[in-house]
């Protein structure tokens, strides 16, 4: 073989080399242990599920899953960091309807595109909330106290943990249905508002199940229903709100992210193995104290809930006039 034989080779090997598709670094993920950033405080329902998942996602990867809290204005620093990251799957991102569905719609200046700049991989997980009142209130089930609503408007109230939160939103997602006027007292957190509704002071508060449920339990307050599309396990006597209001769902949801181009490889390899950990009966029960129900599905199935979510709360905002002044 002579020297032009050689060199028409080399060359040869070496377009085929650049022109192959990059699949040889797919099918070794991950080789490496994997960031799993966490955009709110350490202790918080996301980190507290971010660590339930950490360990087993890590043992169906073979590689270990670091959980990594960087918080600050209301998940956007730790989500922007996971949006600029590499996408070679080796940083991910556990978030909340909060950074995805609500912030990008109430302020529109955040420093990411919550759909172009990153990669769906899948739902994670799925927290309702629980309709509260006093155990004074005339009202026993959903439907009375919307009539009782009715008949006094503008004179009832509800409480929330501040404006532009999910629970001001569930609120007013609630008015907005059942056409109610109810005036709305922000607190500085859920917890600040309860012994006002104990005492008759705030007609209703949309609190989380691990918070609220407690309340009811002790006989403090009384629970009518509860946001999620249909009823839970996580407090299955309780009818849902969708029950007397079609179409009514409120939930705080939890789901995996990778950055924008994400190989489509890497991504069926998360799913895959966070659908199997979500089935694991030590990670089921942990959720469950959390008053998390663990969800699961494809890529495909997340994006559109992404999308119905983001439409959802952005005509609310809309409509409500809601600010995060």
């Amino acid at each position: 073989m002579n020297k032009r034989q050689l060199l028409s080779l080399g060359l040869a090997g070496i377009a085929a080399t650049l022109t192959a598709p990059p699949l040889a670094s797919a099918q070794t993920y991950p080789s490496k242990s994997i960031r799993l950033i966490v955009p709110f405080p350490a202790g918080g329902a996301t980190d507290l599920f971010a660590r339930s998942l950490s360990q087993k996602l890590g043992e169906r990867l073979g590689q270990t899953v670091v959980v990594d809290n960087k918080p600050g204005a209301g998940g956007t620093l730790g989500s922007d960091l996971a949006a600029k990251a590499p996408a070679d799957g080796y940083t991910l991102l556990l978030s909340t309807s909060s950074t995805h569905s609500i912030g990008p719609n109430l302020n529109p200046k955040i420093p990411y595109d919550a759909v172009r700049d990153f990669t769906p991989i899948g739902q994670v997980g799925n927290a309702p909330s629980i309709m509260l009142v006093p155990n004074s209130s005339p009202a026993r089930t959903v439907q009375e106290w919307i009539e009782h609503a009715r008949k006094n408007p503008g004179r009832l109230n509800y409480a929330s943990s501040g404006n532009g939160t999910i629970v001001q939103l569930t609120a007013e997602l609630f008015k907005s249905q059942a056409q109610l006027f109810v005036v709305h007292i922000p607190y500085k957190g859920t917890a600040l508002a309860i012994p006002d509704l104990v005492s008759g002071k705030v007609d209703v508060l949309f609190d989380s199940l691990p918070t609220g449920l407690p309340h009811v339990r002790e006989g403090r307050l009384r629970a009518l229903g509860v946001t999620s599309a249909k009823r839970t396990p996580l407090a299955p006597d309780l009818p849902a709100i969708a029950e007397v209001l079609p179409g009514y769902e409120s939930t705080t949801w939890f789901g995996l992210f990778g950055p924008r181009q994400l190989p489509a490889e890497v991504v069926q390899r998360v799913n895959a193995a966070a659908n199997q950990v979500l089935k694991d009966p030590e990670v089921m029960d942990r959720l469950t104290r959390l008053g998390i129900e663990p969800t699961g599905g494809t890529p495909a199935q997340f994006a559109a809930m992404l999308a119905g979510e983001s439409a959802k709360w952005k005509k609310i905002i809309a409509e409500r006039k809601i600010t995060l002044d």
